[in-house]
């Protein structure tokens, strides 16, 4: 039986999928650390991120040049994930 976090996590994985979808990159790779409750989403491994540009909600994108090599939810389940 899912739990109530089980759900929340369902849902906002859901919510995001659109979104990483219309990614240029199909192939990604997700880490979650609980500790500080960040979901880490990368296109390339390794990902040698040369820059990088926090949004106001959160949403940390890691450049290489000019080319979006991956990005970081901060706070990824202690926020209402929304239109990026």
């Amino acid at each position: 039986m899912a739990t109530a976090m089980m759900n929340k996590a369902i849902n906002q994985i859901n919510g995001m999928l659109p979104f990483l979808l219309q990614m240029p990159k199909k192939k990604f790779w997700l880490d979650y650390d609980s500790d500080v409750d960040v979901l880490y989403v990368n296109f390339q491994k390794p990902q040698r991120a040369t820059d990088s540009e926090m949004l106001k909600n959160g949403i940390l994108f890691r450049y290489k040049d000019t080319e979006v090599v991956g990005f970081y939810d901060i706070r990824c389940f202690n926020t209402q994930i929304t239109t990026y």
